[in-house]
Parts: structure tokens; C-alpha cells; sequence
């Protein structure tokens, strides 16, 4: 069948009531799972298209339920997290979920973050060698980018910045996982750094640095390359930096 396979798991029936009955009437086909340990076995047999797991869950909780999945599998995985609570989103996104959405959210929200992840899961298929976002493109192959045709001058670190931005575009990239992988590990609890560095690129990318829109800020989390028209995500909460880190 070609309609996109959901398998939700949650230990509240009613809200995997509600979930069947919104993605439904959108067109996919829908498993449900009450427990963790459930869900892991039904994964395993069905391989759904892309999972919505419940952080909260007695016995198995998401983050295991997770680990066990991204022992095998890169399946797309959204988890449902409590609101506010940060702690629980980064941990997520570093055990590897593609995103999260915050308890209690709106059916429409539910099924346009679905196809948002199912879109970005078709698209890393096939790697791609040009990022285009407005009048800004990043050629990866080249290393290069350019803003309105123009070649924009960057430094070797504002390159490999966005390299790592732009190559995955939709995407949350965690501050201390940009400050690894640029930096060193020795750099993962520089914010201040990094904040410094993304300041610099938005200057030179932004049509108004003090408003990004090309690169956004997650709060405590880290930051999104934007491609205008895809952005599904806007829905999360963005608090802008301090104005004295811009």
C-alpha cells in the first residue's frame, strides 16, 4: 500500500484515539502501541514509515523504547514530550529523534509535523549537492555559497558552520553537537562561542541580522538551517538570543 504507515505509541488510549482519527482523515494508516515494549515488537513487524513515541511511559519509557529502535532502524522518530520540558527535547535529539512535539498540541499541528519529517526523510535519500534558501545557495560539493548570485567571502570556520547547517536543512543541530564536531569536544559547553560564531554568519547570510530568518535559534537547544516554504517547524516555540549575543 502506498499511504504512509504511522505507528504511535502511548500509554494513554485517548490520545492514540485522537491521533488514529487525525492521521486517518489525512490520509495515512495507523498503528497504535500502549506500552513501549509493544511498540518496539510492532516496529520490528510492520516498519512504519515514521513513529510518534511518548517520552512518559511506565515500565519501558521513550528514550529506551528509542535506543532499542536506533539499535536496528533510522526510522523517522517524533517524540511527544511533556510542555516546557527542555530537558526531556535534548536528550531526545541526542539519542537521535528527528523531532519533538509538546503535550497538549493540535490535531493540525500533529499531522503537519508527520509530513514534515516524512518529507525531510524522503529527501536525505538522495544527498544533495545545492542548498537553496531565497536568494541564499550553499554549494556543498564546491564549498562555496553565494547570496544573490554573488560569492559570499567566508572565513574556514563560518564555512564549516553552515556546511554542517545547511547539509541538514529542517533540522535542529544541537549547540554542543556543532561545538564537537567544529571545535572539539573541549568546546561542547561554549555557548557564548558559539552564539559569537552564528552572529558572524548571519551578518554576512541575513537580510536582517538582528531578525534572522535563514538560521533561527532554538533556545538551550540550538539552531536551523530554514528553507523558506518548508518550514513545518515554526510552530515550536523560537526565542531570539539576547540582544547582547547578536
Amino acid at each position: 500500500m502506498s499511504e504512509p504507515l504511522i505507528l504511535a505509541i502511548d500509554d494513554e488510549p485517548a490520545l492514540l484515539r485522537l491521533i488514529k482519527l487525525e492521521l486517518s482523515a489525512h490520509g495515512f494508516r495507523v498503528l497504535t502501541a500502549p506500552s513501549g515494549a509493544a511498540g518496539v515488537r510492532m516496529e520490528e513487524e510492520h516498519r512504519p514509515d515514521v513513529v510518534l513515541l511518548d517520552v512518559s511511559m511506565p515500565e519501558m519509557d521513550g528514550f529506551e523504547v528509542m535506543r532499542q529502535l536506533r539499535d536496528r532502524t533510522n526510522v523517522p522518530i517524533v517524540l511527544l514530550t511533556a510542555r516546557g520540558s527542555d530537558s526531556d527535547k535534548v536528550r531526545g535529539l541526542e539519542l537521535g529523534a528527528d523531532d519533538y512535539l509538546a503535550k497538549p498540541f493540535s490535531p493540525a499541528e500533529l499531522s503537519a509535523r508527520v509530513r514534515a519529517v516524512l518529507r525531510r526523510s524522503i529527501g536525505s535519500q538522495a544527498p544533495t549537492q545545492q542548498v537553496e534558501a531565497g536568494n541564499i545557495v550553499v554549494d556543498l560539493h564546491k564549498r562555496l555559497a553565494f547570496r544573490n548570485g554573488s560569492q559570499v567571502d567566508l572565513t574556514r570556520t563560518e564555512w564549516m558552520l553552515l556546511q554542517h547547517l545547511a547539509a541538514n536543512p529542517g533540522r535542529v543541530m544541537l549547540s554542543a553537537e556543532l561545538l564537537s564536531k567544529i571545535w572539539g569536544p573541549e568546546y561542547r559547553g561554549d555557548l557564548q562561542y558559539l552564539r559569537v560564531w552564528v552572529s558572524r554568519l548571519r551578518k554576512k547570510l541575513e537580510e536582517d541580522p538582528a531578525n534572522p530568518t535563514l538560521i533561527k535559534t532554538f533556545q538551550g537547544i540550538g539552531y536551523m538551517f530554514v528553507i523558506p516554504g518548508q518550514d513545518d517547524a515554526a510552530s515550536i516555540t523560537v526565542q531570539p538570543e539576547p540582544a547582547a549575543a547578536r
